[in-house]
């Protein structure tokens, strides 16, 4: 008898650990009983769909062609401030924007071995399936800010000029001095250290704990008032284009989309941003980084610690914004004359 209650406890903890570490799989749109397919799309060269959207002037007479990197728990039509740039704007710079869902999201498909390199080259294919030339810019918010620091490694023969928007950072970035680090990293909260913990050393894991219901998982994906500034719910509670393509956002599943955010942006990098060298050593472009100084979620000291170690990066401290200003029309329209028509 207690050889079968052994036998029956240890197959049902074998299940759990299944279960716990195998996420269902994603719908793939366009595939049966996936999510339709409604955005123009681009097959990369390992056989993946990306889907874009393109903003402003057409391509043939634009001046300047950006592409736009959204953040955490978004997609190609959230474009923070972009979308409130009026056409007088737009007509008078000659811009053309193209905004994608970064695999996962969206209508993009997932690519469960994403890494910093992968989505930096999935960009640099989107620009060439655009004829965008041998040289563009791009432009990246929280997470997609993040992502900018790959184009940086990776594709920088490419840029013409970049700009990272309150980009989240990696506490186990080895440049950061280890005091600092774990100063700001307490400043989160309890259940967002754990899930980052968790999706750093224990990436495998990361699915059960943003599922289980012991233990608060990511406060930052629950979209928890306590992790906005005050500037952050004002700007909130006056924008609904975001939280109108929620739906949308996550239709292939949470797993290939927000938690995947977690394991590579929080994982082990083959790069630190920190070691970068400066793209446009003859001043041919610039790159620039935006950061409000109460941002509840990106901590601005080691943003600070960033610009002092790349003197080359210019930085832009905005007073009293939080980590949503790029949703403020006047800021936004800043930061693009700032990339496109400062001298270099």
């Amino acid at each position: 008898m207690l050889k079968e209650i052994r036998a029956a406890l240890l197959f049902g903890l074998a299940v759990w650990v299944y279960q716990a570490t195998n996420p269902p799989p994603p719908k793939i749109c366009g595939t049966p009983g996936g999510p339709l397919i409604t955005a123009p799309r681009i097959k990369l060269r390992d056989g993946r769909y990306l889907a874009y959207k393109e903003h402003g002037v057409s391509r043939e007479t634009a001046k300047y062609k950006i592409i736009y990197v959204h953040g955490f728990a978004s997609m190609r039509h959230d474009t923070m401030g972009m979308a409130k740039l009026s056409a007088e704007v737009v007509e008078e710079l000659g811009l053309h924007l193209v905004s994608f869902d970064r695999p996962g999201y969206g209508e993009s498909d997932p690519h469960p071995k994403r890494t910093p390199e992968s989505i930096a080259l999935d960009i640099e294919e989107l620009a060439d399936h655009l004829e965008f030339g041998s040289r563009f810019y791009v432009m990246g918010f929280s997470m997609g800010g993040q992502v900018i620091w790959g184009c940086l490694k990776y594709i920088p023969h490419r840029l013409a000029g970049a700009t990272l928007i309150a980009p989240v950072i990696n506490y186990w970035w080895p440049g950061f001095p280890a005091n600092l680090s774990t100063e700001a990293y307490y400043l989160q909260l309890p259940q967002d250290q754990w899930t980052l913990r968790v999706a750093h050393h224990a990436p495998w894991l990361t699915y059960w704990w943003n599922t289980q219901k012991w233990f608060p998982a990511s406060a930052v994906a629950a979209r928890k008032p306590e992790v906005f500034s005050r500037q952050d719910l004002e700007i909130l509670s006056m924008v609904t284009d975001g939280r109108m393509n929620r739906p949308q956002t996550m239709q292939q599943g949470k797993f290939e989309t927000l938690h995947r955010d977690m394991m590579v942006g929080f994982g082990k990098w083959e790069f630190d941003p920190m070691d970068l060298k400066n793209p446009f050593p003859n001043n041919e472009g610039s790159v620039h980084l935006w950061h409000g100084d109460e941002d509840q979620m990106v901590p601005v000291s080691l943003q600070r610690y960033i610009a002092q170690r790349l003197p080359w990066i210019k930085y832009h401290e905005i007073s009293g914004s939080g980590h949503m200003f790029p949703y403020i029309p006047e800021i936004c329209k800043a930061m693009i004359k700032a990339l496109l028509l400062e001298k270099k």
